[in-house]
């Protein structure tokens, strides 16, 4: 029926399956965190030079 080296073709198959799905997982919630750390402190960078200029 089925033999043994097709089982492990299959587990080889999820476990990268699952490893890309945790890769992306990962770097998806890693470049939202850096894109909206970047955004913030270009707001405070042009909220000091505003106040900047006021004063």
């Amino acid at each position: 029926m089925f033999e043994f080296q097709q089982y492990l073709g299959f587990i080889l198959f999820l476990t990268i399956l699952t490893m890309g799905f945790w890769l992306m997982f990962f770097l998806v919630g890693f470049v939202q965190y850096w894109i909206g750390g970047s955004l913030w402190e270009l707001y405070k960078e042009k909220r000091a030079k505003k106040q900047e200029q006021s004063n």
